[in-house]
């Protein structure tokens, strides 16, 4: 009886080593190519980084030197922007879609937000083409901000209706037996116990966001110079890249080269930063 037992254990223990060994081969497999493309753009950039990069401007070819200080500051800027259009209608949109989503007009509104977000970004630098430069006469970061924002929505709609979906039904109803308003209920309880999962969304959202091209070649355009007005053309990372990757001079190819790398580890720092200390970042 005892040995049955201690083989039936050695076999179940061997199974658990074998399926375990199976899904890490598995896992290596998925993030093998992200590993590789990493260390091909560190091989490629680092050696073009330097501190100039981080505080110089982008000069002329031939000229020594130069940087992406504007086309950085400038990314926080139109990101910033983004984020601030975005937050407010992906957060109560999906807060509305988890309360009270339930008939047609719910089912319309999820669908149009599936579609957003399978949505080629092109399309949303077109829109907001259409709808901003050409009404102002001018790329600038406003419309660079807008196109992004439309971006975000999609993603941060969908993690906030599925995490508000996941709070217990009977902490809100405590809090309504207890004589509180509905929205302060939804507002203090139901958020703030969501808030992590909600968190956790946004920044990846950003971080999507922050690595996107085409939408700013339409709105915000670039710009060479320092820029501290959001109804002028703006310098991104992402467009400065651009341009220096597919300038036939060597330099400008580095420099692509070294934004790439910075770009890639700031969305990833965003990224694992995010998933570490969520938990720590209180709502209200």
């Amino acid at each position: 009886m005892e040995n049955n037992w201690s083989q039936s254990y050695s076999l179940r223990k061997a199974k658990d080593k074998i399926f375990l060994a199976a899904v890490s081969l598995a896992a290596l497999f998925a993030v093998l190519p992200l590993i590789a493309l990493l260390l091909f753009v560190v091989f490629k950039g680092a050696g073009s980084l330097n501190w100039q990069f981080f505080v110089n401007l982008p000069r002329p070819v031939g000229e020594a030197g130069g940087g992406m200080a504007n086309a950085i500051v400038g990314t926080m800027a139109i990101v910033g922007l983004a984020s601030m259009f975005s937050l407010p209608i992906g957060i109560f949109g999906g807060l509305w879609l988890a309360e009270w989503g339930k008939g047609k007009r719910g089912f319309f509104i999820r669908y149009a937000v599936d579609v957003m977000s399978g949505f080629p970004t092109i399309i949303f630098g077109i829109f907001s083409y259409m709808l901003l430069v050409l009404t102002l006469k001018r790329f600038s970061a406003l419309a660079g901000g807008f196109a992004l924002g439309l971006i975000m929505i999609p993603y941060i709609t969908k993690t906030t209706e599925e995490m508000i979906k996941m709070v217990p039904r009977t902490l809100k109803e405590s809090a309504l037996a207890l004589g509180v308003p509905e929205w302060k209920v939804m507002l203090s309880v139901v958020l703030r116990t969501a808030w992590n999962g909600i968190f956790t969304g946004v920044m990846l959202a950003v971080a999507r966001a922050a690595g996107e091209t085409a939408p700013l070649l339409f709105t915000a355009f670039n710009n060479n110079y320092w820029n501290f007005r959001l109804d002028q053309p703006t310098a991104s990372m992402t467009v400065q890249i651009y341009n220096y990757a597919i300038s036939p001079f060597s330099e400008w190819n580095n420099l692509a080269w070294a934004g790439s790398m910075v770009l890639v580890g700031l969305i990833l720092f965003v990224t694992v930063t995010v998933r570490k200390y969520s938990k720590r970042i209180n709502y209200g």
